[in-house]
């Protein structure tokens, strides 16, 4: 018997915290040589679908009919959009617009994570194009004016984009300047070190490969505790009236 059924997993009204001790890994459509660890998605109450799409060299996704970001925690990828191929490597990412024809392959043993969400139109905007890139190319700004606290944001500030992924470095006992509620969602993936989140009422500790999500409004608080940096990729939605997709 393992741990005697203890986990620091939890599901809660307006939170999730996944540890790699629950992963439970499946196909989804049009996978090939490839296995994904869902971590949020519609039947959590998330506008977005979030996993981690473990490959073998050779191994594919599959298509999707919504936008779709992959971010490259280690292996390499070949990326083929209209005919031209691409390589991505650790800490690569790309942005498919909805829509966008594509092939992901897997040209070794890789971990990818993997948002796709259906896109929230603006009339007075044309939807946003292809973004190949990697994070070592984006300069790093402090939040707040901390240095200590540094983040790069992924995706364009712009409004033809309906959300942003950004990365957030916290150097040893660095911490978020207050406690944050807001209307947006997030999903999390611890990527470097580790410390302690405060998620509703309650304070958890979490370390590399843990998956948070955080419902709206949901009481978030995180300071890094360790001799190292700890970091993670975070996901929000963006840019869009709260009314945005809700019928009267």
């Amino acid at each position: 018997m393992k741990n005697l059924g203890h986990t620091r997993s939890s599901q809660q009204p307006n939170h999730l915290l996944l540890t790699a001790d629950t992963f439970v890994r499946i196909a989804l459509p049009g996978m090939r040589k490839c296995s994904a660890i869902v971590h949020a998605g519609p039947a959590l109450g998330a506008g977005f679908t979030e996993y981690t799409a473990e490959c073998e060299a050779g191994g594919e996704l599959g298509p999707t009919s919504a936008q779709r970001f992959l971010f490259v925690i280690d292996g390499g990828l070949q990326l083929e959009v209209n005919g031209k191929s691409s390589e991505l490597t650790a800490r690569s990412y790309a942005y498919l617009s909805e829509g966008l024809q594509h092939r992901v392959k897997a040209t070794q043993v890789s971990r990818i994570v993997v948002v796709e969400k259906v896109y929230q139109s603006l009339s007075s905007n044309t939807p946003p194009q292809l973004i190949i890139s990697t994070e070592d190319a984006v300069v790093a700004h402090p939040l707040d004016g901390d240095p200590s606290l540094q983040v790069k944001c992924l995706l364009p500030d712009e409004m033809s984009f309906d959300f942003a992924v950004n990365t957030m470095v916290y150097q040893p006992g660095a911490s978020l300047s207050m406690v944050e509620m807001h209307v947006m969602e997030h999903g999390l993936i611890m990527l470097e070190g580790g410390g302690i989140y405060r998620l509703g009422d309650s304070w958890y500790p979490v370390t590399v490969g843990d998956f948070i999500w955080m419902g709206p409004w949901c009481p978030q608080w995180f300071g890094a505790i360790g001799k190292a940096p700890a970091k993670y990729l975070i996901y929000k939605n963006w840019n869009r009236h709260p009314l945005a997709g809700h019928a009267r």
